[in-house]
């Protein structure tokens, strides 16, 4: 006699509501995650407040000065401030690559402190918005961090140092620079720094570039201010154009008289898409690139927080100078962004006297420049405008 197998009974409704709670649990949970981690993502787009000084004269968006960016994540403030006598024109970029702060907060003290008496000063302290729109993947970045005012608090985005892929994407698996033909790999295709003269008709990146570009074409200098970490060879130092050398070693032997050590070093004509290298070449200005220490952007780094974005602390990198690893002096007082902005403010000051001294009969007057030993001292805080208004 064959067996026969053993006939199931229907479920019945109890049954069913327990095979089916499984899988609606956990969509519920899906939904529910991706709801939050969709409402952080979207919470990062929202600009942090930049308070035009007194010496700001225009304070318009780079759209204006190129259609396509208007509005979009690519559009970004500029701050125009003209005296009353004509002179020279200096740009000064902060934020092309945003995780570098302290570039973007040297250019923030400018705009809120700053005065032309004499010329014009350009000032975009935000090159790459985009990128201030997300962190680098899996390196648990902050988002944003506070600096105290006597005001109340005041914020900033840490960002990444290419266009967010949100706004821009694929990558090419090779970027092909323009118009030398250089290759790079390809997420250099989304690195500000790498795609300038840019393209008014190409990708995100490219129009922002070719937009930076028409603007240091009205300028005689242009300063691109970056960090980089202390590991890193080029630091501490200034990379310029060839047209620039004059005023750039003139400005370090000023800055070495003030004891802020400085280096020097010439923009390798072979490496294109570099600001110091293609502003120089397509623009009348010289062009300049200035880099400081920033050891939460390293390798050695242990927790990325604010004691470490801010204050400059770390146990790993206090291991790693002991140990000869890197091209700074690294000890318990860190690098802090006081001194890294005050580091990049003197590095401008002392340029625009350079060209002063080089260009007698073009020069630009600036005043209230935030001295290096009450930023590098006092602090941040005792430059920066009252909070507008409290964050949402």
């Amino acid at each position: 006699m064959l067996d026969r197998a053993p006939q199931q009974r229907p479920p019945g409704l109890a049954g069913t509501l327990r095979e089916r709670a499984g899988p609606l649990v956990f969509t519920t949970l899906a939904v529910a995650i991706a709801a939050a981690a969709g409402s952080v993502f979207e919470a990062m787009r929202e600009p942090e407040p930049i308070v035009a000084g007194p010496g700001v004269t225009r304070h318009y968006m780079l759209g204006e000065r190129a259609a396509d960016l208007t509005g979009g994540p690519g559009d970004t403030p500029v701050f125009e401030l003209v005296g009353k006598e004509p002179g020279a024109t200096v740009m000064v970029l902060g934020g092309t690559h945003p995780q570098e702060i302290g570039g973007m907060l040297a250019a923030v003290l400018m705009v809120e402190n700053v005065t032309v008496k004499k010329g014009r000063l350009l000032i975009v302290p935000q090159a790459n918005r985009s990128g201030f729109g997300h962190t680098d993947p899996m390196e648990a970045h902050l988002h944003s961090f506070e600096i105290d005012t006597p005001g109340g608090p005041r914020w900033f985005r840490v960002g990444m140092r290419l266009t967010n892929p949100a706004d821009q994407w694929p990558d090419p698996d090779i970027f092909v620079h323009a118009p030398s033909g250089e290759g790079m790999v390809g997420h250099e295709v989304r690195n500000l720094n790498r795609v300038h003269p840019g393209r008014a008709n190409r990708w995100l990146t490219s129009r922002v570039s070719a937009a930076l570009t028409g603007l240091a074409s009205e300028s005689d200098i242009v300063f691109d201010l970056h960090e980089a970490q202390p590991e890193y060879p080029v630091i501490n130092m200034m990379v310029v154009h060839e047209r620039a050398f004059e005023t750039a070693a003139t400005a370090v032997a000023a800055l070495q008289a003030r004891r802020i050590p400085m280096g020097l070093a010439a923009s390798p004509k072979n490496l294109h898409g570099l600001s110091h290298r293609e502003f120089g070449d397509f623009t009348k200005a010289e062009a300049m690139l200035a880099e400081t220490a920033n050891p939460a952007m390293g390798r050695f780094r242990g927790r990325t927080g604010t004691d470490l974005v801010v204050e400059g602390r770390d146990s790993g990198y206090e291991k790693a100078a002991l140990l000869n690893r890197l091209f700074v002096k690294f000890d318990h007082n860190g690098w802090p962004l006081r001194v890294r902005v005050a580091r990049h403010i003197a590095t401008v000051e002392e340029v625009v006297n350079a060209w002063n001294e080089l260009h007698p009969d073009n020069t630009i007057e600036l005043e209230n420049i935030p001295p290096y030993k009450d930023v590098s001292q006092k602090g941040l805080g005792m430059f920066l405008r009252p909070p507008p208004a409290a964050r949402s």
